[in-house]
Order: C-alpha cells, then sequence, then structure tokens
C-alpha cells in the first residue's frame, strides 16, 4: 500500500512538473518574441534588374502613390509563382486601361527561397518595370507573416492586398473586398467622425479591413476531408476564438485588403512571423476597434501547400503564447 502511494505521489510531482514546465516555457517565448514588432532587420531594398540600379524604398508612414498594392510573399514558389504573376499583371492592366486613374504595383517578397523564385521574380520586374513590379529578397526564410509585414511596410498603395503565391483565390475578388472597403468608409464619413468628414477625403486615411472567406465552403470541405483533419481543424478554430474573439469565421485565408492607415496600424505591431499572424492581425483589428468585413471569394485547392497535419501543432503554439503576450503585457502596442 505504502509503494502504490509513492508511485502516485511520483506521477503528481511529475505532472506538475510537467505544466510548470510548460507554463515557463510559453512565457518564455511570450517575452522572447516581445521586441518582434520592433524591425531591427536591415531596411528593405529594390533594385532594377535592368539598369542594377538601387530604387528609393518608401515605407507605410509616407503618403500613397500608388491606388494599390498587391503583397505576395513567396517562399520556393518557382512553379507557382508566374501562374499568378500572369494572372494578377493581366487583371492589373486591364483594369489601368479602362481608367487611366488606377495604378498599381505588384510586391513579392522572396522569403529566402532555395529553388529559382528569384529567378522568376526579377523576370517579371524585367518585363513589367521595376515601378509595377518590385522584389524584396530577405535573404533567410522568417515565415509568412514576416514576408507580408515587410511588404506592407515598404508599399505604396492607398489599399494593400496580401494574396498568396499559388493563385488559389482568383485576383478579380479584390473588387469585392474594395467595394465593401469603400462602402464602409462612406459611412464612416457619414458618421460625423471630423477626421473623415473632409469630402476631400482619401480613403488610405481610414483604418479599414476586408477579409476574404472560405468560410461557405466549409461544409463540402467537411465533407471530403478525413474525420482527424475535421477534428483537429474544429480544434483550432476554437482555440483561435479563445484567443482573438468571436466576429470572423475563416481567419486563415490569405486574402486580406488594409486601408494604408489600417495596415499602418497592424503592421508595426504584429509580433507573429509564421502561422498565425493572421489571428493576430484580427486580435490587433479589435484593439484598434478597426472595422473588419468577412467576405466570400472564389477558392480552389493548389496542389503543392506547405500547410499539412504537423502545422497544427505550431499554430496552436503561437496562439498560446500570443495570448500570454497580450493577456500580461509582455507584448506592447503602439498607436
Amino acid at each position: 500500500m505504502e509503494s502504490l502511494w509513492t508511485m502516485v505521489d511520483f506521477l503528481v510531482i511529475f505532472f506538475l512538473i510537467a505544466v510548470l514546465g510548460f507554463v515557463s516555457a510559453i512565457f518564455f517565448e511570450a517575452y522572447r518574441r516581445r521586441d518582434n514588432h520592433e524591425h531591427v532587420e536591415g531596411a528593405a531594398i529594390f533594385e532594377d534588374p535592368n539598369s542594377l540600379k538601387q530604387v528609393p524604398c518608401p515605407h507605410i508612414v509616407d503618403p500613397a502613390t500608388k491606388y494599390i498594392s498587391l503583397i505576395i510573399p513567396a517562399f520556393n514558389e518557382e512553379n507557382r509563382l508566374p501562374g499568378a504573376l500572369e494572372e494578377a499583371m493581366n487583371y492589373l492592366q486591364q483594369r489601368a486601361l479602362k481608367d487611366p486613374s488606377f495604378s498599381y504595383e505588384v510586391v513579392i517578397i522572396d522569403d529566402g527561397s532555395a529553388d529559382g523564385t528569384k529567378r522568376v521574380a526579377f523576370d517579371f520586374v524585367r518585363k513589367y518595370t521595376v515601378d509595377n513590379v518590385r522584389v524584396i529578397l530577405l535573404g533567410r526564410n522568417h515565415g509568412k507573416g514576416e514576408a507580408i509585414r515587410k511588404g506592407m511596410l515598404h508599399s505604396r498603395g492607398e489599399l494593400l492586398l496580401m494574396l498568396d503565391a499559388d493563385g488559389a483565390t482568383k485576383v478579380t475578388d479584390l473588387e469585392k473586398l474594395e467595394n465593401q472597403i469603400r462602402a464602409v468608409a462612406k459611412k464612416e464619413c457619414k458618421s460625423g467622425d471630423s477626421t473623415t468628414s473632409d469630402l476631400s477625403f482619401r480613403i488610405s486615411d481610414i483604418p479599414i479591413a476586408a477579409f476574404g472567406s472560405r468560410a461557405h465552403l466549409e461544409e463540402k470541405a467537411l465533407a471530403t476531408r478525413k474525420w482527424y483533419r475535421n477534428f483537429l481543424m474544429k480544434g483550432f478554430h476554437l482555440v483561435v476564438l479563445l484567443a482573438a474573439g468571436p466576429g470572423i469565421r475563416d481567419t486563415q485565408c490569405g486574402f486580406k485588403m488594409f486601408t494604408r492607415a489600417a495596415a499602418r496600424k497592424l503592421f508595426t505591431n504584429v509580433h507573429l512571423k509564421r502561422w498565425c499572424f493572421d489571428v493576430e492581425l484580427v486580435y490587433l483589428c479589435k484593439w484598434f476597434r478597426i472595422p473588419v468585413s468577412e467576405i466570400s471569394v472564389n477558392w480552389s485547392e493548389i496542389p503543392g501547400s506547405k500547410v499539412n497535419l504537423l502545422s497544427i501543432p505550431n499554430m496552436l503554439w503561437e496562439l498560446l503564447f500570443m495570448s500570454v503576450g497580450y493577456r500580461t503585457g509582455l507584448w506592447r502596442i503602439s498607436s
């Protein structure tokens, strides 16, 4: 009997030590990443591959000089990037022909690729000029969140759209998000806010976000995915709900649009660099009271996805120390 109690005591102590170690690890990670938003890496540099000269690099605090910027993170996307870029450039050029006031840029962020992604990206710069297509080279792999953040911070648009390099979402759907942002902006102006009631306002001055969503496709996805994938995804959605709160059904769709004012607030504060930066964006939007609309978009699965079942534990881990970071005040938010 005494040996039984000894074993129980040992298990209890082992469990408590394990829990204490896990909690300590979460706090350590939150503390270690407390300054992630301060951007200590070197400044972004644009290079014109035709003249080999450096191009002045804008910053999100500067006034907009383009109507829209498309931000495309790319990590080993040599095969999928060309199709997505061709589709995007065809759309943007056609729209510019119809509307002379429409100006655009595409910013490709090569996130330390080991394949021919850099070559593909610079081929498009040569074809469409460095004024319309620009490439940021991160040198080593930082993660999708950091790549998007870098692109957002050094873009020139009044509106900024992040989209994936695989072309899973049709670029024409950006008009859905754009129209929603404009509708919200008009409501903001009519609300009597002295900062936005001026008829000469620029949409870039009003903090608004619109998120593409695949939630309308979830019923079909549930019917075709294996049960354990559905179980893991449901669990992930529950943790997201606890970490960022309700309101957005699909936080992970890589098709999101921000006004310049919204991007300035969000991307100078975001800490996460990889898996769950989307969830952190939702949290920050709520903190800053930035209106967010969720808009259904056309989406199709493209072979070659880098997200797999092993990604789920990494996502949950990031959500845990994100929650600790903000709720303990370790992660500061600058207005």
